[in-house]
C-alpha cells in the first residue's frame, strides 16, 4: 500500500530544499486573476493587523512525492504556490535591506551547495512553456520592474499575462506599505503561515486524494454542525422533529451548495462586515449565540425558512406578487449576470423585509443593480466591494432604505465607469456580454424583451484582423482600426457559434450571411440596428459608439 503523508508545514519549510516543486505539463496553466492575487494579500494584511499569534492557514497542496526525496509534482496548489512566489519576489525587489533581500531570494531560489551536491535552481518550476519566462521575470532578483514594464499584448500565453498583471497589482499594493509593515508581513509569512501538505508517491493516489478533498457534500459541512446545535437545543421532541424537517426541506429546496452559501450571506446580513475567519468559527458567535439556547426554534422559523425561500426566489427569478413581478424578476436576472454574488445579502434583506411591496423592490433592485454594475465594470476587488455592500446593509438596518448613501456613486466612480464603457470593452471578457445585453435591453425596452437563449456570443462588425486588400482596409486606416475595433460601438450580439471565416467578411456579406439567422430574423435589437446601416464607416461607428454609451450613461445615471 502506498504511504500517504500529511503535515502542516510553515511557509519557510515549504519554500526550502525539502521540496523541489514541478508543475507537470498536463496541468492547466496559471490562471489566477488580479482580484484573487490582491485578495490573498488583503487576507494576509488583515491577519497581520490582527496581531495574534494564531497560525494562519493558506490551504492545502497535493503532491506526488517520494518520502525523503525533494522532487514534488504539484497536483493541486499550483495557483497558490505561483502567487506566493510572485508575492515573495515583489517583497524581495521592494526591500532596501540587503540581508532581507537575500533571505527572500533564498525562499524563491535554492542556492547551490557543493558539500551537499545541490545546484542552484528555482524552488518552483513551471510548465515547460512558461518556465523560462517565470524564472527570468519573477524568480530572478531585480527583475520584477522589467516584468511590470512589459507590454502584456506581446506575451505568448495567457499564463504569462496573468503573471505580469498579478505582479503589477501586488507591486502597486505593497509599494504603498511602509518598509516596517512589509517586514512584518515577511515575518508573519515565515513564522506563522502554514500550508497543509499532502504527499503520496503514486499519481493515481494523488488524484484520488485531490478528488476527495474537492468533492462537495461528502464531509460534514458547517451547516450540518449548526443544525445539530440548533436542533439539539430544542427540548420538546415534537418541536425538535418539526424544526429538523423544516431545516431539511429548506436544504433540499436550495441544494447543499446553495444552502451553504445562504449561511455565508446570513453572516453578512447579521454582522455587516467581511468574513475574517472560516464560517464554522464566526457564525456561532456572530449569529447563533443570539438564538441559543432558548430561541432555537425562532432561528429555524424566522431565519432559515424565510431566507431560504427568499434565496430560491432570487436564484430562480420567481418572485410572486399580485403585480410588478416581471420587473423584480428581471432585476434578479440582471444581477446574476455579474461575476460575483456579493450583492445577494442586500437583495435577501430587501426581499425578507419588503416581500409584499413590489414597487419598493423594483426601485431598490434598480439602485442595487446600478451599484453592482458599476463595481463590476470598474473591476472593483473583493474587499472594497464587500465593504461597500456591508455599509449598505448597515444603512438599511438604520432605516435609510432607498436613500442609503452607500447606493450613491461618487463623481470619480461615475467618471471611471463612463471611461470603461467608452474604452476597449471587448478586451475585458468578463464584462462585455453584460454591458451589451444591458444596452440591448434598453434598445428593446418598448417590447420588454428578455432572452433565454442557449448561446449568446459577442462579435465585431469591423473585424479584428481584416484581410489585406479588403474593403475594411480601405474604409479604416491602421490607427482607426486600432482605436475602434474593440469598442462598444463596434460590437454586436449573436446567438450562434463564432465563425472565424465569416468574421472577416465585408460588411454587406457579413450582414447577409453571418449577422442574420437562417429565418432572416435577428433576436437582438442591437444587432438589428447595425443591420439598418448601408455601410460601416468610421463616421457611422463613431455615431453608434456615442449613442450606445449615452444610453448606458442615462440608464445608470452616470
Amino acid at each position: 500500500m502506498q504511504k500517504l503523508e500529511a503535515h502542516e508545514m510553515p511557509l519557510h519549510k515549504v519554500f526550502s530544499s525539502d521540496y523541489d516543486f514541478r508543475i507537470p505539463d498536463y496541468q492547466r496553466p496559471y490562471a489566477w486573476q488580479e482580484e484573487q492575487a490582491v485578495q490573498l494579500l488583503t487576507d494576509l494584511g488583515e491577519a497581520l493587523e490582527r496581531g495574534t499569534v494564531e497560525p494562519y492557514f493558506l490551504g492545502s497542496l497535493v503532491l506526488v512525492k517520494e518520502s525523503g526525496q525533494p522532487r514534488a509534482e504539484v497536483i493541486d496548489g499550483q495557483q497558490r504556490l505561483t502567487t506566493l512566489t510572485i508575492l515573495l519576489s515583489v517583497l524581495r525587489d521592494l526591500t532596501a535591506e540587503a540581508e532581507l533581500r537575500e533571505a527572500l531570494h533564498k525562499l524563491i531560489n535554492q542556492p547551490g551547495d557543493p558539500i551537499l551536491g545541490r545546484k542552484p535552481q528555482p524552488r518552483l518550476r513551471h510548465r515547460q512553456r512558461d518556465a523560462d519566462f517565470f524564472h527570468k521575470y519573477v524568480q530572478t532578483g531585480g527583475a520584477v520592474g522589467m516584468l511590470i514594464a512589459l507590454d502584456r499584448t506581446t506575451l505568448a500565453t495567457d499564463a504569462q499575462k496573468a503573471v505580469r498583471d498579478n505582479t503589477a497589482a501586488l507591486h502597486s499594493e505593497l509599494e504603498g506599505w511602509s518598509e516596517e509593515r512589509r517586514l512584518g508581513l515577511v515575518r508573519m509569512l515565515g513564522e506563522r503561515t502554514f500550508l497543509v501538505v499532502v504527499a503520496t508517491p503514486d499519481l493515481e493516489s494523488a488524484h484520488r486524494i485531490f478528488s476527495v478533498m474537492n468533492s462537495r457534500g461528502l464531509d460534514l459541512s458547517p451547516t450540518d454542525i449548526f443544525k445539530s446545535q440548533i436542533i439539539g437545543a430544542l427540548e420538546d421532541p415534537e418541536e425538535s422533529a418539526s424544526c429538523a424537517r423544516k431545516w431539511e426541506d429548506a436544504e433540499e429546496i436550495l441544494g447543499r451548495d446553495d444552502f451553504a452559501d445562504l449561511f455565508l450571506h446570513l453572516r453578512m446580513i447579521y454582522e455587516k462586515k467581511r468574513a475574517e475567519r472560516e464560517l464554522l468559527k464566526e457564525f456561532p458567535k456572530q449569529v447563533l449565540d443570539r438564538y441559543l439556547p432558548d430561541r432555537a426554534d425562532v432561528f429555524v422559523n424566522d431565519v432559515v425558512v424565510p431566507y431560504a425561500d427568499a434565496y430560491a426566489q432570487i436564484r430562480d427569478a420567481r418572485y410572486e406578487a399580485s403585480s410588478g413581478t416581471e420587473q423584480v424578476n428581471a432585476w434578479f436576472k440582471r444581477l446574476q449576470q455579474t461575476d460575483n454574488n456579493d450583492w445577494r445579502p442586500a437583495a435577501l434583506w430587501a426581499l425578507r423585509n419588503h416581500e409584499h411591496d413590489p414597487e419598493w423592490l423594483d426601485r431598490f433592485l434598480r439602485a442595487l443593480e446600478r451599484l453592482s454594475a458599476s463595481m463590476f465594470i470598474r473591476r472593483v476587488y473583493t474587499t472594497p466591494r464587500v465593504t461597500r455592500y456591508a455599509e449598505l446593509l448597515r444603512q438599511l438596518d438604520q432605516g435609510q432604505g432607498l436613500d442609503s448613501p452607500a447606493f450613491e456613486l461618487t463623481e470619480a466612480e461615475k467618471a471611471d465607469t463612463r471611461a470603461r464603457l467608452e474604452g476597449e470593452l471587448y478586451l475585458v471578457g468578463k464584462i462585455r456580454k453584460y454591458v451589451l445585453l444591458r444596452v440591448d435591453e434598453i434598445l428593446s425596452e418598448a417590447h420588454g424583451v428578455r432572452y433565454d437563449l442557449p448561446l449568446i456570443t459577442v462579435e465585431h462588425v469591423l473585424p479584428q484582423n481584416p484581410q489585406a486588400g479588403s474593403r475594411w482596409t480601405n474604409l479604416f486606416d491602421e490607427d482607426q482600426r486600432a482605436y475602434w475595433t474593440h469598442r462598444l460601438g463596434n460590437l454586436v450580439l449573436l446567438n450562434r457559434v463564432k465563425n472565424s471565416a465569416a468574421q472577416n467578411y465585408d460588411f454587406t456579406a457579413k450582414k447577409a450571411k453571418y449577422f442574420t439567422g437562417r429565418s432572416g430574423a435577428v433576436p437582438f435589437a442591437l444587432t438589428s440596428q447595425v443591420l439598418q446601416y448601408e455601410d460601416w464607416t468610421p463616421e457611422v461607428l463613431d455615431a453608434q459608439q456615442s449613442q450606445l454609451v449615452a444610453l448606458l450613461v442615462k440608464e445608470w445615471a452616470l
